[in-house]
């Protein structure tokens, strides 16, 4: 059976405020629910698709869903919605990624009748990512037709790209009627487990002395995304001149590219800690909340960062800012104008990777300096 994890407690109604702190833009029409309704959402499988979808969850609340709501999603992105108010349980998404298992999604699907949902949003496109939720015969199932899947959603919507441009904004458009207009949502918020944040802070002997500058020289997607390692070492070598002390932070995955800052920056370990494959995807949200700045490439630790209200540096080659910005008040888009770019490839599809081999590490240590406007600092869940 798939493992139900622990919710972050959601916050009362009484003072009926946004759950992620921030004012909702006002005069939207709202979806209409019932005190009563119960939802589940269908998560996407990148972990920064899944912090963008933070804004509908905070819609949906707002809409009035009172119960906590629940997510079939992929164990890697557990943590993120653990980070999030409004939600109850975590479901394993009931296939590994890329597979169908009709049989596995059908068994989830109808051990879920008990749980008696009345709502359910599919965010993924696909169309095996709607069958739990048919299976489960819940009564309204919202999405975008996606992969031709009018048959198993009951609101399946046609998505207008030059409307919505932002994934934030489609996600969160699901919890409006069909025929509202849009509105800008409000920036993903996340909630640092404060207690796990210290106990991190003791396992891994981290001071706190020094200003803490993160980078994250990572990217799942591929290579093209990635900031070379030499300009991450230039950068880091100036942080540290300037008396921060460096964290690099990133998955098991990301060790490789860790290992080649490290190798060429050639900083003593006092002014330099390499976390990378050290914390798990919860405990990396939690350590972004102290940075004084955090630099890292277009993946989801950059949106954990501006989720956590980091002041942040975001590098953009390959990849557009435009569908999947960081949106936070402390966040600086470092990118160059370059005729190929966005190319979407994982690799440099023309072999010179000019968009981030261009983009300096002066202009970047600039953007890193520069002050940054003040933000909403994210609550905190101390469990």
């Amino acid at each position: 059976m798939p493992l139900l994890r622990n919710p972050l407690s959601p916050r009362g109604r009484s003072d009926r405020r946004p759950l992620n702190g921030i004012a909702h833009p006002a005069a939207a029409p709202r979806s209409t629910h019932l005190a009563g309704d119960r939802v589940l959402i269908v998560a996407p499988s990148w972990v920064g698709d899944a912090i963008l979808s933070e804004p509908l969850v905070a819609a949906l609340r707002d809409a009035g869903i009172r119960a906590p709501i629940d997510v079939i999603a992929p164990p890697w992105c557990g943590p993120v919605y653990a980070r999030m108010r409004g939600i109850g349980r975590t479901i394993d998404t009931p296939a590994a990624h890329g597979q169908f298992n009709l049989r596995a999604r059908r068994e989830l699907g109808i051990r879920l009748r008990a749980e008696r949902y009345t709502h359910a949003y599919v965010l993924p496109n696909t169309w095996k990512s709607a069958l739990v939720p048919w299976f489960s015969r819940i009564p309204k199932r919202i999405g975008y037709v996606g992969e031709g899947r009018h048959g198993l959603l009951t609101d399946a919507r046609k998505l207008d790209r030059q409307a919505m441009p932002r994934l934030v904004m489609r996600y969160a458009a699901l919890a409006r009627p069909r025929a509202a207009p849009g509105v800008d949502p409000a920036q993903p918020v996340l909630v640092p487990d404060a207690a796990n944040r210290e106990a991190a802070l003791r396992a891994l002997d981290l001071a706190r002395t020094r200003p803490v500058a993160i980078l994250c020289p990572g990217a799942e997607f591929g290579p093209a995304k990635r900031w070379p390692a030499e300009h991450f070492a230039a950068l880091a070598k100036r942080l540290a001149g300037d008396g921060c002390v460096i964290w690099i932070v990133g998955s098991p995955n990301d060790a490789p590219a860790a290992s080649a800052l490290v190798d060429a920056a050639g900083l003593p370990g006092a002014d330099m800690c390499n976390l990378a494959g050290r914390t798990d995807l919860g405990t990396a949200i939690d350590l972004m909340s102290l940075a004084s700045v955090v630099v890292s490439n277009d993946s989801g630790l950059m949106h954990a960062a501006a989720a956590v209200g980091a002041p942040l540096v975001a590098l953009f080659g390959s990849s557009s800012p435009v569908y999947t910005p960081p949106l936070s008040p402390t966040a600086r888009i470092a990118r160059i104008e370059i005729e190929c770019s966005p190319c979407f490839q994982r690799e440099c599809p023309l072999g010179h990777f000019r968009c981030m081999r261009e983009l300096s590490p002066e202009l970047v240590y600039n953007l890193a300096r520069a002050p940054s406007p003040p933000s909403t600092p994210a609550p905190l869940a101390d469990r």
